[in-house]
């Protein structure tokens, strides 16, 4: 796809403009993705069918165990397809076959011990630096703003998380050279925090559930005025506890009023975000859908209804942007979403939110 839309992508400021873009990608991706091709051909449907987001087919994101899911195809292919399937050409002979370039970066979920993982082929990693920095910026403000420190010891492990390299670039662009990784030195990551919240630093703590919990028995360092955010997971290293009994003590243990959270995953380009109560915002070229657990082609049209979540992510131009989840949701009538769990027979993420 061309730069205008990658433009135009993250400057999307209503439902009208959302839904243009999504059914121009979708149209993009259902003729040069080769896997989410044959899955809709398997499915019966016909793209040109599809005249709204509510209507297009979402990829199961276990696909990115098993296959690679890569949308990299020459512009000027792309829209000679375009032009011919207008002429009356069936689409499936337009399919470019392995028409792309190699990708500049392949992140890799932490899976669980002797489960498969997934894998999220990046072709333009500019892409995902436009939308974690757009998308931050959208909730949080400026990040050179921040002092950044983050708790994140079985990401860093893996030179290859998505997540790690969202926060390495926070940390690079941040004004305060003292932010950072602090994975193992607890007694600095302590001693640091507590001289940033004592310089009225803008602070952003951030980290993994398990080991904010032990941060927090520990030492009970003193972080009020600090954002606190979590990003889920015991990664088999303590009981799993509900989002609120998580909450309630990292609380108490940081002495700060709210926990906020991030949700985001490998196979996603865009992150939602809590500020508090497990009440998560998406930016607006990413949308939630809750999709009916009896019937996974099927959507909810009401709020307050659970079921699994189905996601654009209109920063996936390369891989997928339609992607049904292993998640169990809840729509806000505010837009926003809650996340309540695993459905049944799903894996759990290693990365995945605690069940509510």
């Amino acid at each position: 796809m061309n730069n205008d839309l990658r433009q135009r992508i993250f400057r999307i400021r209503g439902a009208d403009q959302f839904n243009s873009i999504a059914l121009e990608i979708f149209r993009y991706q259902s003729v040069s993705n080769p896997v989410y091709h044959a899955y809709i051909t398997a499915l019966g449907i016909e793209s040109a069918s599809i005249k709204s987001p509510q209507e297009i087919p979402f990829l199961p994101v276990s696909f990115f165990k098993e296959h690679k899911i890569i949308t990299e195809l020459p512009q000027t292919v792309f829209e000679r397809g375009r032009r011919s399937t207008s002429a009356g050409r069936q689409e499936k002979d337009l399919m470019p076959g392995t028409a792309h370039r190699p990708p500049h970066a392949v992140f890799e979920s932490s899976g669980t011990t002797g489960s498969a993982t997934s894998r999220h082929y990046v072709s333009d990693l500019s892409i995902y630096e436009m939308s974690f920095q757009t998308g931050f910026r959208y909730f949080y403000g400026e990040p050179s703003d921040y002092f950044f420190a983050t708790l994140l010891p079985s990401y860093e492990e893996r030179s290859n998380s998505s997540l790690i390299y969202m926060m390495n670039n926070f940390i690079r662009s941040s004004k305060y050279s003292d932010s950072g990784f602090f994975n193992n030195d607890p007694v600095m990551l302590v001693r640091t925090l507590e001289n940033a919240r004592r310089s009225g630093k803008k602070c952003i703590f951030l980290g993994v559930s398990f080991a904010l919990l032990d941060l927090a028995e520990k030492f009970s360092p003193d972080l009020a005025g600090i954002t606190v955010i979590e990003t889920g997971g015991m990664k088999g290293r303590r009981k799993e506890i509900t989002r609120q009994e998580l909450h309630t003590a990292l609380k108490t243990g940081f002495n700060v009023e709210t926990i906020h959270s991030e949700y985001g995953m490998t196979e996603l380009l865009s992150q939602a975000w809590s500020k508090g109560e497990g009440l998560f915002f998406s930016p607006p070229w990413m949308k939630i859908f809750i999709r009916d657990p009896l019937d996974p082609l099927t959507l909810f049209e009401e709020p307050g209804r659970s079921g699994g979540i189905n996601i654009i992510d209109l920063a996936n131009i390369n891989s997928c942007s339609f992607l049904s989840v292993g998640d169990i949701g809840k729509l806000h009538d505010d837009g926003g979403f809650e996340v309540l769990g695993r459905l049944d027979n799903s894996e759990v993420r290693g990365c995945n939110l605690l069940m509510e």
